[in-house]
């Protein structure tokens, strides 16, 4: 019965990581698009967060990537893998282009930059606000440590300053 309930579970562990099919550690630009609500610049992104600061550790260290919140992350979640090779094909996303043959073939590639530019732009513009705000933030509390520890440095001169004064007293009147 214990063997059976183990090979229940092996396989249950098996198939579970068969749904996590793209290795955001690995992945290709166009395996990242097939992730639901990750486009062309969020799976940028990612690669240039990769590139930058080493592989992801845990899946919430995708929340770091700009452009991926905990919306993105919880939709995403059941579809990643830190480990292991994509199993994700990469015509698994349909191309928007190609169910449109009129088009022809040198105006299909321009809808893709057209779009990613103005969300990279604002995902880069985004990301400047929150580091400048996280900056002036830091300041802010650097300077509130500073005052704080001024402000303890003073009250432990006043304190050794009335002890010494009350040591004084206390050898004058013996």
């Amino acid at each position: 019965m214990k063997k059976l309930m183990l090979v229940v579970i092996g396989f249950l562990m098996s198939s579970l990581s068969a749904f996590a099919a793209v290795n955001v550690n690995t992945a290709t630009q166009e395996q990242l698009e097939s992730l639901n609500g990750i486009g062309p610049a969020k799976a940028q992104a990612i690669i240039e967060y990769r590139q930058k600061n080493g592989g992801f550790k845990t899946l919430e260290d995708l929340d770091k990537v700009p452009g991926i919140g905990e919306g993105v992350l919880s939709k995403i979640k059941s579809e990643v893998t830190l480990t292991g090779a994509s199993s994700v094909k990469i015509d698994a996303k349909p191309a928007p282009a190609k169910s449109t043959p009129a088009v022809a073939p040198a105006t299909k590639p321009s809808p893709a930059p057209v779009v990613a530019a103005p969300a990279a732009k604002a995902d880069a513009a985004a990301d400047k606000k929150a580091a400048a705000k996280a900056e002036k933030e830091a300041k802010k509390a650097e300077k509130e440590a500073e005052k704080e520890a001024k402000k303890a440095d003073k009250e432990a001169k006043k304190s050794a300053k009335k002890a010494e004064k009350d040591a004084k007293k206390a050898e004058e009147k013996k």
